[in-house]
């Protein structure tokens, strides 16, 4: 080969080399998310209302999980307590899953996903699968992966609940003292992330934080659809950005990415069951966004 031409060639077959991993890769091990899934969405689980015995089954297997893989823990433990009067006006206790893994440098990523769900009603159980047990699955298979990596930033993996209340658990952990408020740099947000036969993943947030978009589009290669919008305030309802538990960071004026789908059939439904997830589509949006996480770790300042 010419002189010339051989860093032309290595250039590009880089480049396809690196395509062809976000295209094709699944890095997260697609079973033991998916096993994740199934027992978060059990039956067993009572649907994880705030407050409830199915909530503290779901707490226990995530907490056993950062535990697995050796989280650092924020306090003494990984509980982040949090209560808030209802709307009758009765006390309510919280409680969110909080674990990092320090990065090399002082700033940190956070993720988060709601855990809790509407739990039972009239004696059905609505289990959530979809809302929002896929998040927190995700969530637990990049946990190990991102620990191997050696992240540049901090990140820190938050399993929220008491979302379905009022984001409640988000705000809380927002207003806590004790945590760094002006080291985070970045909200990633799931919630409902496993349910679509359009092959599309919606992407709230670079309308209003448009620096954000490039390191998503470097690892857009048209496996998944990107949708970009659902953050403008002209969109009424159809505007997201206050919706999950990114709105209380983009509040205190942290950019934020929500990863999500739109509302379908099963969305707060008894019928949102792991049986009635898109499987494939799941493991492929995890993985996407494991990517996404780890360009923004690299590339962000």
């Amino acid at each position: 080969m010419k002189g010339l031409l051989r860093p032309v060639f290595f250039t590009v077959v880089a480049f396809l080399f690196a395509t062809l991993v976000f295209a094709q890769e699944e890095v997260l091990d697609r079973e033991f998310m998916l096993e994740d899934l199934r027992k978060l969405s059990h039956d067993a689980a009572e649907g994880r209302q705030i407050g409830t015995k199915g909530s503290e089954a779901a707490r226990r297997y995530i907490a056993n999980s950062f535990k697995t893989v050796g989280l650092k823990k924020l306090n003494k433990g990984y509980l982040h307590d949090f209560s808030f009067e209802s709307r009758d006006g009765k006390a309510v206790q919280g409680q969110n899953i909080i674990g990092y893994i320090k990065g090399e440098l002082e700033t940190a990523i956070v993720i988060t996903a709601h855990y809790d769900g509407l739990g039972v009603r009239d004696g059905e159980v609505y289990n959530g699968a979809d809302d929002n047990a896929s998040g927190v699955a995700a969530m637990l298979s990049m946990m190990d992966y991102i620990k191997g990596y050696k992240p540049r930033h901090t990140i820190v993996f938050a399993a929220l609940d008491g979302e379905e209340v009022g984001l409640r658990g988000a705000r809380a952990l927002v207003e806590d003292d004790r945590v760094p408020m002006d080291k985070i740099i970045l909200n990633v947000n799931m919630d409902m992330i496993s349910n679509n036969n359009k092959n599309e993943l919606h992407i709230a947030g670079t309308h209003h934080y448009p620096q954000l978009k490039p390191f998503l589009e470097k690892i857009d290669t048209g496996v998944i659809r990107f949708k970009f919008g659902h953050d403008t305030p002209e969109l009424g309802n159809d505007d997201w950005t206050n919706s999950s538990d990114h709105a209380p960071f983009h509040q205190k004026g942290i950019p934020f990415l929500y990863f999500g789908v739109e509302d379908h059939e099963n969305y707060h439904k008894a019928t949102d069951t792991f049986e009635n997830v898109n499987k494939p589509f799941f493991a492929k949006v995890a993985n996407l966004i494991l990517f996404a996480i780890l360009e923004l770790d690299k590339g962000l300042d």
